[in-house]
C-alpha cells in the first residue's frame, strides 16, 4: 500500500506561482509513474502532468509552458511547479501513482491517491 500526502496548495494571484509536493509512503519500491490530476467545481478529474520513473514528463496542452513536474526519487517527493497561474488553474489538486511505468490519462489508470490540496487563483 501506497500513502501520498500533498502539500502547497493555498491563494494566488493571477500570474502568481505555488509549488505542490506530494510526500510517498509505505510500498514505495512498486512506485513508477506520478501523476498530477486536479478537478475543478462541477468537472471531471484531469491530467495535469505525470512523470516516469526514468523521468519523462507528459503535460496537458492547458498547462504547457507554465508548469513543470520534477520528482526526487531519494526523497519519494514528485513536485509541481506552477507559473503564470490564471484563474482557471483554480481545482483541486491531487497527486496519484502507480506501479505501473509509461504515460496515463484516465484517473482509473492509477491505482494510488492523495487526499488533495486546493489551488485557488483570484485576485
Amino acid at each position: 500500500q501506497v500513502q501520498l500526502v500533498e502539500s502547497g496548495g493555498g491563494l494566488v494571484q493571477p500570474g502568481g506561482s505555488l509549488r505542490l509536493s506530494c510526500a510517498a509512503s509505505g510500498s514505495i519500491f512498486s512506485i513508477n509513474v506520478m501523476g498530477w490530476y486536479r478537478q475543478a467545481p462541477g468537472k471531471q478529474r484531469e491530467l495535469v502532468a505525470s512523470i516516469t520513473s526514468g523521468g519523462s514528463t507528459y503535460y496537458a496542452d492547458s498547462v504547457k509552458g507554465r508548469f513543470t513536474i520534477s520528482r526526487d526519487n531519494a526523497k519519494n517527493t514528485v513536485y509541481l511547479q506552477m507559473n503564470s497561474l490564471k484563474p482557471e488553474d483554480t481545482a483541486v489538486y491531487y497527486c496519484a501513482a502507480d506501479d505501473r511505468d509509461g504515460f496515463y490519462s484516465r484517473p482509473s489508470s492509477y491505482g494510488n491517491w492523495g487526499q488533495g490540496t486546493q489551488v485557488t487563483v483570484s485576485s
